[in-house]
């Protein structure tokens, strides 16, 4: 399935680690996997529950559409071989499930001859990397909207590198 593809190119949503400023967002320029391109900020239509866990401070989108927050993140175009390293990334199918979600544009830069321009307001769908594979207490714990590894929840975030 390839949503709203221009070429080889399909859009992913990304929430927390891989966006701009965040600890792991230079995978998405590193051309060893493979090729993204920043088109935008969105928030998610439906409510979902948002939760930093594992003793790594992993920020995880639970797929429990109607709980939580309409969850802001942005918006990139990326070829198969980045898809692919984003699956392996988020360990899909066992940790995270590449999911679709529709999404309202905040913000869109994203210019590509034969690509559509969005304004903001409008609603597009998108792959995004949500679990069903959480434990019981996950649901319970706080929400985010937005996903920041220094905001002011405390949860620092532990990178690969650092772990054991």
């Amino acid at each position: 399935m390839r949503l709203w593809s221009s070429g080889l190119m399909t859009r992913v949503f990304v929430y927390g680690t891989l966006k701009k400023g965040q600890p792991n967002n230079y995978r998405m320029f590193d051309s060893n996997n493979g090729k993204a391109e920043y088109l935008g900020s969105a928030f998610t239509i439906q409510k979902y529950p948002l939760v930093i866990t594992t003793e790594y401070n992993i920020p995880f989108l639970l797929d429990i559409p109607g709980q939580g927050h309409r969850v802001h993140g942005e918006i990139y175009k990326v070829d198969d071989q980045m898809l692919k390293f984003l699956d392996d990334f988020e360990s899909v199918p066992t940790m995270y499930q590449r999911t679709v979600v529709q999404l309202e544009v905040k913000e869109w830069v994203g210019k590509m001859e034969g690509e559509e321009m969005l304004s903001p307001g409008s609603i597009t769908e998108v792959f995004v990397y949500t679990t069903t594979t959480y434990k019981p207490d996950w649901p319970s714990l706080p929400c985010y909207e937005s996903y920041d590894a220094e905001g002011d929840h405390g949860l620092k975030y532990k990178r690969r590198e650092e772990r054991d």
